[in-house]
């Protein structure tokens, strides 16, 4: 086994699905000769450009063929993190497949069947960890998604880690993430102490774990406005511009450059092309940014104050401490046109605004000459500028007015912000340096590692693999309750145990997960107790087995045991496993010296010798009842597996064999007839060796009348 831990993460959005694979060091070995400051991060998360891979459609237009879904979608996803994790380490690596908008709008059945027809896939067409596939595979809420989007942001930024080096006032050391798709905006953030307080109710539990055991905790804030992603805004946009001017088949569109013309969706109209219903562009960026600014829908009625947008409750934000890392479209929409030549430039409200007033001023025919000169790269087509226009305008209303982040160079938004009073130079290069200070920064990587969700994920799973120290709580996230530290819809990475104690220190933490269970020193140290317990309960089950059923099981489960090894009568272990000692005689019911016979013993099992050929004879019935072992003379003289019986003359005598054909048990047959019948037979059988005697208290025996042949 090697010293590294593998997670594989399967982000199924609404436009197709991305594995992401990660890596990270085990416990054992992160702690080996670690400093202090080591101890006290939480474990290094490493993953590469080349360990992820993305295929298309998304999983929800499986909603009609769900059976499909294995072969048709996963396969190439689930073979390409099989060639990046090690193989003997696939059956620890732990897979997850989280579905986000798409499925969100399948109706339950159907949502239901293509999440099961996953989870059946992954169970049999691949050898991941996968303990629970409710929890590994699951449509996420967009509060969840943006929670771990909060933790991957936080998580490369420093704020876990070192909060001193990232100390922004008040002892606040974390940063707000904000995310925007195609459908929904997320935002999660700390909020003050005092915010914090007054809103407790409201926010998140995260725990997560340092690489010593112990627990970090934090309060957060999260929510998710749906409709405001920038498609979905885009469409209700569309339909306001309809509204405004319901009799014309051509409409004014301020937030197209000039002469560009679209139908409804935003697809390009050939020119010359008719169309029942089309969009012109006017370049006017600033009547769009008046346009799209009600979409903000800031008057919706707000029953729990304060509310941001669309009546959705949001605490009140501290801009003096909360600094906001924005990732998806409020990168793409402020970097690659504008800034594709540096990425880590920071973002600056009014020279952006300005680009892009320039920009959508434009002729439509001139920017398409640029489009094809490369002149922002290869990567940007007409279609991402077409749209630039109207998406740049969404971000710079949600972001100021409707978010309230301050304008760097006009605005401030406290004290910890008057430093960017007089920054109005273009662009401030070197957004890192400053720790991230300004109110909002457009980020995609930093230090190489793509600020994901999945990675948030990751993270918390991680940290769930470090044995935790004696007081620690479990890992994951739940409602904030005051004065409970497991609220009932807490969520652990994976899968949990069941509860055992209450959380004290020293004990096992209730709810704590099956890693933490396992891992945790207050169970290691009860390990042996356990251990002992085990061994005391075998020991009485084997016991109360009786002891011929106990030879009976050795001699099947060894074959140096039972009916081919024999160990003298009256020692310690005939006692305890129930190898019986000396051949003992029966004593009928009557008592009559004439009807008493005694039979060599056989296997209680199934009456045979052991022997390929030995004739069914002797079998017998109750707990004591001897059994004759059939062997033939010859067999007696040659056989290696019956030397043991002849080794001196008392076994000798004991073990001789009746002949063929007359060794049928009188206990198959019931009564004084049958009683009758086994003396007739036995007449037959060899004399008794004279030192052969009867158990204590035993009748006394006269030897059966036989005449041996001596031929």
């Amino acid at each position: 086994m090697g010293k590294h831990s593998y997670g594989v993460v399967l982000d199924a959005g609404s436009s197709g699905t991305r594995v992401y694979v990660y890596r990270w060091l085990k416990a054992a070995h992160a702690r080996a000769d670690a400093s202090q400051e080591a101890l006290s991060h939480l474990p290094e998360i490493k993953t590469k450009k080349k360990w992820r891979k993305k295929v298309h459609p998304g999983v929800s237009t499986y909603g009609e063929k769900p059976e499909d879904i294995g072969g048709e979608h996963l396969k190439p996803l689930i073979e390409f993190a099989q060639d990046i994790v090690p193989k003997d380490e696939v059956v620890n690596t732990p897979i997850f497949l989280l579905a986000t908008a798409g499925m969100r709008l399948l109706p339950d059945h159907q949502r239901e069947t293509v999440l099961a027809n996953i989870c059946g896939y992954f169970q049999k067409e691949t050898k991941f960890l996968l303990p629970d596939c409710g929890l590994h595979v699951q449509v996420i809420p967009g509060e969840t998604e943006g929670l771990y989007g909060w933790i991957a942001a936080n998580y490369l930024l420093g704020g876990f880690d070192a909060p001193k080096a990232h100390d922004h006032g008040k002892g606040h050391s974390t940063y707000g993430f904000l995310d925007m798709g195609g459908a929904s905006a997320q935002i999660a953030f700390a909020p003050n102490a005092t915010e914090t307080e007054r809103h407790a109710n409201d926010l998140k539990l995260l725990r997560l774990r340092k690489v010593s055991g112990e627990a970090l905790e934090y309060k957060v804030f999260v929510t998710t406005w749906l409709g405001f992603g920038a498609n979905e805004a885009r469409r209700r946009y569309v339909e306001a511009l309809q509204e405004s001017y319901p009799k014309m088949g051509e409409l004014p569109d301020p937030c197209l450059p000039v002469g560009l013309r679209v139908d409804a969706t935003g697809a390009e109209i050939a020119k010359g092309a008719m169309a029942e219903s089309s969009l012109i562009g006017t370049g006017k960026f600033t009547e769009c940014l008046k346009r799209t600014n009600p979409l903000l829908e800031k008057d919706a009625p707000c029953d729990d104050q304060p509310c941001l947008l669309n009546g959705v409750h949001t605490p009140a934000i501290d801009f003096d401490v909360n600094h906001f890392v924005g990732v998806s479209e409020y990168w793409h929409t402020t970097h690659e046109l504008f800034a594709m030549a540096h990425k880590d430039k920071a973002y600056d409200f009014t020279t952006y605004q300005k680009q892009v007033t320039d920009l959508c001023s434009r002729q439509w025919t001139d920017i398409q000459k640029d489009v094809a000169s490369d002149k922002w790269g290869n990567k940007v087509d007409e279609r991402t500028v077409e749209e630039v226009c109207f998406k740049a305008s969404w971000l710079i209303n949600m972001l100021h007015d409707g978010i309230g982040v301050p304008r760097v160079g006009i605005e401030t938004g406290g004290a910890g912000n008057e430093m960017h009073a007089n920054k109005t130079k273009a662009v401030v290069d070197g957004a890192k340096d400053r720790g991230f200070l300004d109110p909002f920064q457009a980020v995609d990587k930093i230090d190489g590692t793509e600020v994901s969700w999945t990675l948030g994920k990751m993270v918390l799973y991680a940290s769930s693999q470090m044995p935790a120290a004696a007081s620690a709580l479990a890992v994951g996230f739940g409602s904030n309750e005051p004065g409970v530290a497991m609220p009932e819809d807490f969520q652990f990475p994976s899968s949990k145990l069941p509860i055992i104690s209450n959380g004290t220190a020293g004990t096992e933490v209730e709810g704590q997960d099956w890693h933490d269970r396992l891992l945790s020193s207050s169970y290691t140290r009860r390990v042996p107790g356990i251990v002992i317990f085990l061994v005391i309960l075998a020991l009485a089950v084997y016991l109360l087995f009786g002891r011929e059923r106990r030879f009976s099981f050795l001699g099947r489960s060894s074959p140096n045991t039972g009916a081919n090894r024999r160990k003298q009568p009256g020692t310690l272990s005939s006692k305890l496993f129930g190898q019986p000692g000396p051949a003992y005689e029966r004593v009928m019911e009557d008592g009559n010296p004439d009807d008493e016979f005694e039979l060599a013993s056989v296997s209680s099992l199934d009456g045979t010798s052991g022997e390929p050929n030995a004739p069914r004879s002797g079998r017998t019935s109750g707990w004591a009842t001897p059994a004759h072992r059939g062997l033939s003379p010859d067999q007696s003289r040659s056989s290696p597996k019956s030397k043991s019986y002849v080794d001196n003359a008392s076994a000798m005598a004991s073990h001789t064999s009746i002949p063929n054909g007359l060794g049928v048990s009188a206990f198959e047959r019931s009564g004084l007839g049958a009683r009758t019948e086994s003396k007739e037979r036995l007449t037959l059988a060899p004399a008794l060796s004279k030192t052969a005697r009867s158990r204590a208290g035993s009748p006394r025996r006269s030897p059966l009348p036989y005449k041996a042949n001596v031929d």
